[in-house]
């Protein structure tokens, strides 16, 4: 079976009416700014399909916006599009829990090949690669890339998201925060005083962007993991120039050598923290050896912004099932819930609900969820709340922090954590580490019982009351009596 490209994402994503197509906007902050007020529409967002960029040739275009609705969410997902919140972290980590990993299938040919360029003929300007932010120190070809490594020592080959800028016709910049598989990776080729052999893909299935950027177990090639999750095997080509294997469907891809020495300056870039946290500074660059691309080729955006945005929100859903897959790997019972909030990228502030079963189960599994592998980089708050709160519902998670925790009894403070240049509140020349709370804002399991009962209606009055009144509930107020807003110009 043909892996699916980014084409037929998109004509799957027209078929939920989730598409839009935008004429005549321009690379230059224009596209970003309006990819900006696609992610704060949240579900009520498109995926935008930009065309006639200034400047380009019609068919070079960029799409952006892909998974930052539910149902594009799990369209991508191969699942069904009508869930809760919740209901579809828990539907995820059974899906990712039964994952059995299928290798990829080599193929001699591919859409990727319908255009091959080397030397002096690789031209990285000749996509509409957009600024996409006001401050950005360049254009970033790579935000929806994924970058193709391989380890020398074992030959696992890894599928990572890192940001990459262009910064000439044939060199790029990619920046690997530190502790990244990537980055590991190419530390390795560099002490040897070897080059990195590199391919990067800037147009394929969302699925493989949305693997590239999650904590696959070590060892796992995020090929195998997306054969799984789609039930058969993603088709790849060997690289001409670099061995790796590329995706046969992808709309760009380039391979690349990376040698150590030859930095450049890279960014600033604003980041999925919401600010621009690190600065211009010299970092590795890659020389493209090869070029490849589809005729009217597709760029993938995924640039982060303030959040939330589509960068985080589509990861809120994916680490929530996935810290929630390692608490109960590591043995934690009941866990009821686990929302990686938009508003922490996903990665700052983490709720975790359970039914407390003996003393000292709230900071077991507030510890765990703060340094489990898919939690573990660049955290900061970790809340843990009881089965009765709502994790995904930011008002009740509030309430139970309010109510039920003591601060000079229940944060705990864990110093010298795993951070990284990206973390805003850490002074410049002291990044790489930071600091974590763990909140354990559970109603004590010594008084447990004796604890003041909730002030609202019992499961049985609410049916009840349902029943009986639901329904002149439901009915919208008389013409007249609320206000209605019109705008133009919806994304």
């Amino acid at each position: 079976m043909s892996s699916r490209d980014l084409r037929g994402w998109m004509q799957s994503a027209e078929e939920l009416g989730e598409l839009k197509h935008i004429d005549g906007a321009d690379w230059d902050v224009e596209i970003g700014a309006i990819t900006e007020l696609g992610h704060h529409r949240g579900e009520d967002s498109s995926a935008l399909l930009f065309d006639n960029i200034k400047g380009y040739p019609p068919g070079f275009r960029v799409l952006s916006n892909t998974l930052n609705t539910l149902k594009r969410l799990a369209m991508t997902l191969y699942m069904d599009t009508n869930y809760s919140r919740i209901e579809f972290v828990k539907d995820i980590k059974r899906h990712i829990s039964d994952v059995k990993y299928i290798p990829p299938e080599f193929v001699r040919d591919g859409p990727v090949m319908e255009n091959v360029f080397e030397g002096k003929a690789i031209d990285m300007l000749k996509f509409p690669t957009p600024k996409w932010h006001e401050l950005d120190g360049g254009r970033y070809i790579g935000t929806g890339s994924v970058d193709i490594t391989r380890d020398p020592d074992d030959g696992w080959v890894n599928v990572g998201t890192y940001r990459v800028m262009v910064h000439d016709n044939d060199t790029l910049g990619f920046y690997i925060s530190p502790g990244k598989h990537g980055r590991i990776m190419r530390e390795k080729y560099f002490a040897k005083g070897q080059p990195c052999k590199v391919a990067v893909s800037f147009g394929h299935d969302p699925l493989l962007f949305l693997a590239g950027g999650m904590e696959i177990p070590h060892g796992v090639s995020e090929y195998d993991w997306v054969g799984g999750l789609q039930g058969h095997p993603v088709q790849v080509i060997q690289g001409e120039y670099t061995g790796l294997p590329i995706p046969a469907n992808s709309e760009i891809v380039v391979e690349c050598e990376a040698i150590p020495g030859q930095d450049r300056d890279e960014g600033p870039f604003g980041e999925w923290t919401g600010y621009y946290a690190s600065s211009m500074r010299p970092e590795p660059t890659m020389k493209v050896k090869r070029l490849y691309h589809r005729n009217n080729p597709i760029l993938l955006g995924a640039p982060p912004t303030r959040p939330p945005c589509e960068f985080n929100y589509m990861r809120c859903y994916m680490r929530s099932a996935m810290v929630w897959q390692e608490l109960e790997a590591a043995g934690v019972p009941d866990v009821r819930g686990v929302w990686c909030h938009e508003a922490g990228g996903s990665r700052l502030l983490t709720f975790v609900s359970i039914k407390q079963r003996y003393p000292g189960h709230a900071r077991q599994a507030g510890m765990i969820a703060a340094y489990c592998h898919s939690g573990a980089y660049l955290g900061r708050y970790v809340i843990v709340v009881d089965d009765d709160i709502d994790v995904t519902n930011i008002n009740d998670v509030l309430w139970a922090l309010t109510t039920r925790s003591n601060p000079e009894l229940d944060i705990e403070i864990v110093r010298r954590s795993w951070s990284g240049v990206l973390d805003p509140i850490i002074p410049k020349g002291q990044k790489g580490h930071s600091s974590r709370a763990v909140i354990d804002a559970c109603r004590p399991y010594e008084w447990l019982k004796d604890f003041p009962p909730v002030a609202e209606s019992s499961p049985e009055v609410r049916r009840a009351a349902e029943k009986k009144w639901g329904a002149i509930l439901a009915q919208p107020n008389p013409k007249g009596t609320t206000a209605s807003v019109q705008t133009k110009g919806k994304l």
